[in-house]
């Protein structure tokens, strides 16, 4: 499973169009809407983690697209007849998808620091990025599951669908307390939000909240009974 799991970070991370929207487009857009009014340090800093978090939410949903693009080629098939078991092929594209966020957080806490002066203790940026890996699970078992369940087409559509909704609802690029009050209450309740609150609580010096941690735990919960009913009508189909 190990090989198989490299090969796939591999091809991955190989992809220009993952590394554009991925990673790229996290780190612009984080500069730019830091940089467009007053300088605020407070802002730069929630903004760095909303935007790393958007990062690993697009990175964790494209494992979906190579999942749909396999099974449309055959490879699903010729994976069934390897002894590999189909628990380790979807724990190995799970992997992938906990490996490829890496450079997206990663790029996005480094333009903080290096690009807009963002400052905090040195313990507190290997833990929000850890912090901000371990909370990108759920998502890509969103990913796996409409990769698995829908065509290459539709797969592309959704995962953009998905990544747009989650990150403005879930307040990932403008803060929820701008929201109105149903929309904020809406906000709380999906995982992006408290993803981000999650990594917000360790630059901040604080732990994770009950409710934040529920709600993650929930959605994660959701989505993985969601990737494993659709692997099984892939196995009925391809």
């Amino acid at each position: 499973m190990a090989s198989y799991v490299m090969l796939e970070v591999r091809r991955t991370l190989r992809d220009t169009g993952f590394a554009i929207g991925s990673v790229a487009v996290p780190v612009l857009m984080y500069l730019l809407f830091t940089n467009l009014g007053d300088d605020a340090g407070d802002w730069k800093t929630a903004s760095m983690v909303g935007m790393a978090a958007y990062g690993a939410l697009n990175a964790a949903l494209s494992v979906g697209g190579g999942v749909a693009e396999d099974k449309s080629v055959g490879w699903l098939r010729q994976l069934r007849i390897t002894p590999m078991t189909p628990r380790q092929v979807v724990v190995g594209r799970a992997l992938t998808g906990s490996v490829v966020v890496l450079p997206a957080i990663a790029a996005v806490l480094a333009a903080g620091a290096l690009v807009n002066g963002v400052r905090m203790d040195a313990w507190q940026w290997p833990a929000v990025a850890v912090v901000l890996w371990l909370g990108s699970l759920p998502f890509t078992l969103l990913g796996l599951g409409n990769g698995y369940r829908l065509t290459p087409q539709t797969t592309g559509v959704m995962n953009v669908a998905c990544t747009m909704g989650l990150a403005i609802v879930g307040g990932l690029w403008f803060p929820a307390q701008l929201f109105p009050d149903w929309l904020r209450t809406v906000s709380g309740l999906t995982p992006t939000n408290r993803f981000a609150e999650v990594g917000r609580a360790v630059t901040e010096g604080t732990a994770p909240g009950f409710a934040a941690m529920a709600v993650i735990t929930v959605w994660a919960l959701l989505f993985g009974s969601y990737a494993a009913f659709s692997y099984r009508r892939s196995a009925r189909t391809v």
